[in-house]
């Protein structure tokens, strides 16, 4: 198994390690807010249990997946609603 794969968040590189959550990748890639709230207020990750549906984004085109609980796979497309900076 490869110790580091490869993930795309808005079409963008992003290294991660194989068996991390799609969330713990994006915030070790320094990416912290994940989508924005119905009044623009900045959104990511909050339990990390798949609770509290803050960590949503699409992935592979389908939406509204908990980035808490997917793990990374090679070649992997994660869409946010806001652009990583």
């Amino acid at each position: 198994m490869p110790s580091t794969i490869t993930i795309f968040v808005n079409s963008k590189p992003v290294p991660a390690t194989p068996e991390t959550t799609v969330a713990a990748a994006l915030l070790n890639a320094g990416i912290t807010t994940f989508r924005h709230s119905p009044r623009h207020e900045p959104r990511s990750p909050l339990c990390g249990m798949g609770i509290c549906m803050e960590c949503r984004v699409t992935i592979d085109g389908v939406p509204g997946l908990r980035s808490c609980q997917t793990l990374c796979r090679e070649g992997m497309q994660v869409q946010l609603e806001v652009e990583p900076a």
